[in-house]
């Protein structure tokens, strides 16, 4: 096993962070997949990412799984085995109607099919493929002919499954795998065993994944780390008026406190590293709290867990400096890690005008020019910081949606990036848990943390708007039953743990991102309706009647505000 090199000290250290993360998106049954993009995503983007730090010996990377994203493929490599070997019914409708051998007969469906095959980039997802962007037109002329719908075929839709599966397909697949190239030289007329062979591939890509990252960590390549289980905001569960911190005048729900906080967020901290350890085979020595969202109760539990490092962003650093300096920041204030108070606990901060250049600049620029941008980026602070005692700088973003802009993937770009910092004579590529166990004096404490996430620096992507604190009402309404369910009743070992997973979905922060916002309305209909249906489930798991307003919407963009309710978010 090669383990991570050694720190050059006349180099800087840049970190590179994938945080890779999707929300539950399985039903109240814990078995219907309801939105498709966890494989859609590690057919992808996973796979793509793990190929290119297979390509590059000398890479190094931080990458970050989501308990319930690991859950998620685990589950879906189950359901295509079963399927391969019996027949079994996959549970998620888009992958369903591609492995067949049926497709739905009644409009209604046939229609939800042709409306997911339409969700994909255009530039770099639909119209790169003729065929598929063929497929889509005819898609959209039925749309406006009505009555054209009853005359689409098996065919039609067999073919536009099997392009838009192809189109959702990494690179490095697509370059290997004689079977991706057989099917797009064919174009049109896909047989049952074209999607059967497709779905194959589908499923090996699946199983194959969490092995793949495995490897890589056991080779010293990457450092994976974890976020917690259900992905919930942590400083929220301990905290609600914390959102107050960063935003003073933030309008807070009627509950005071959600009900047993620390409990629950010690839960999922727990959950989450029994999970990681369960795929991984190991213990992280850090984490990437959800979204980033840290306060300084979040990084003391944290650090009674046993954990290192976490990370968050840069704006929260930003308020917290401010909070004793003023506006006269510390020199080099954020290429240094910090502890909170006199806590051990290291906690670094995501540069965000480098990794926003990443996220939603980069994409459109030739791939040598966009990395030559980003290194004199990095030359620049690490001239700067030349000298100065644990010094780093952090890049961290997600590890899958902004390679959906990039051309081919960003097949191009991540390539030419990793070679180019990974030779460069002044910067060195590692990773957090070696920037730890590497410093030579403690790093500085804050003396005030303001809690906050990558977002703005604040909390206020999940908490502040109407919608979204009557959502924060409505799951403590849920915790409430849940506790006195609890305390009063009998349950089986086996009944509390899945009253537990419950409750977890329920918590996560994904709900709360789409509430309130000007988010498109079809995406937050499907994540409203999901939420109603998962705090139904639970208030059904406790033996209680749900209450009566969780049949109907509660969201402006989802077309109910008028019933009081909350707003959603994945």
């Amino acid at each position: 096993m090669s383990a991570d090199a050694p720190l050059d000290p006349t180099r800087l250290p840049v970190v590179l962070c994938w945080h890779m993360h999707q929300p539950d998106y399985r039903g109240p049954d814990g078995r219907e997949f309801h939105l498709p993009w966890v494989y859609l995503h590690a057919l992808k983007d996973y796979s793509d990412m793990a190929a290119h730090l297979e390509a590059q010996p000398l890479a190094r990377a931080v990458v970050n799984f989501a308990p319930v994203l690991l859950e998620q493929i685990e589950d879906y490599a189950r359901q295509v085995q079963a399927w391969l070997a019996t027949g079994a019914r996959i549970h998620d409708p888009l992958l369903a109607a591609l492995a067949g051998p049926g497709l739905p007969l009644e409009l209604s469906r046939r229609h939800e099919l042709i409306t997911a095959c339409r969700k994909a980039n255009k530039t770099h997802l639909i119209d790169r493929f003729p065929c598929l962007r063929e497929l889509i037109d005819l898609a959209d002329w039925f749309d406006r002919h009505h009555r054209a719908e009853l005359y689409i075929n098996d065919q039609f839709l067999a073919d536009l499954l099997v392009w838009y599966h192809l189109a959702w397909t990494g690179e490095h697949i697509r370059d290997n795998d004689p079977r991706i190239d057989s099917l797009q030289r064919k174009g049109r007329g896909f047989s049952l065993d074209d999607r059967r062979a497709l779905v194959g591939l589908i499923g090996e890509q699946l199983q194959a994944l969490v092995p793949r990252y495995r490897r890589l960590a056991d080779a010293g390549r990457v450092e994976l780390s974890f976020s917690p289980y259900a992905h919930p905001i942590l400083p929220l569960l301990l905290d609600l008026g914390c959102a107050r911190e960063s935003v003073p005048d933030s309008p807070l729900p009627a509950l005071a406190s959600y009900p047993g906080g620390e409990e629950r967020a010690r839960w999922h901290i727990r959950r989450g590293l029994a999970t990681f350890e369960r795929h991984f085979g190991r213990r992280p020595a850090g984490c990437w709290p959800s979204e980033g969202a840290i306060s300084a109760p979040t990084l003391r539990l944290l650090e009674e867990e046993g954990i290192r490092w976490a990370a968050s962003g840069q704006r929260v650093l930003y308020h917290s400096l401010r909070a004793r300096h003023g506006d006269h920041l510390p020199e080099h204030w954020l290429t240094n890690p910090y502890r909170s108070g006199d806590g051990a606990i290291q906690c670094f901060f995501r540069d965000d005008g480098i990794s926003d250049l990443i996220g939603f600049t980069y994409a459109d620029w030739h791939a040598q020019d966009a990395v030559a941008n980003l290194v004199e980026h990095l030359e620049r602070v690490a001239a700067a910081t030349q000298g100065h005692p644990n010094r780093a700088l952090a890049i961290i973003m997600d590890g899958e949606n902004a390679w959906e802009y990039y051309p081919h993937n960003a097949s191009f770009f991540l390539p030419e990036l990793y070679r180019r910092l990974a030779s460069h004579p002044r910067l060195q590529l590692t990773t957090f848990a070696t920037l730890v166990t590497a410093q030579t004096s403690p790093p500085p404490a804050l003396e005030r943390l303001v809690a906050g996430s990558w977002v703005y620096g604040t909390l206020s992507t999940w908490i502040g708007n109407a919608d979204k604190n009557r959502a924060w009402d409505m799951l403590g309404e849920a915790k409430a039953a849940y506790d006195r369910a609890l305390a009063t009743r009998h349950w089986t070992p086996a009944e509390r743990e899945r009253l537990e997973l419950q409750l977890a979905t329920c918590e996560g922060s994904d709900w709360f991102w789409w509430f309130g916002d000007d988010n498109p309305a079809e995406a937050v209909a499907d994540f409203e309706r999901l939420y109603r249906l998962q705090l139904r489930q639970l208030y059904e798991l406790l033996g209680e009647a749900p209450p009566e307003y969780l049949s109907h919407p509660f969201t402006t963009r989802s077309g109910g505000a008028e019933h009081g309710g909350v707003m959603k978010r994945s």
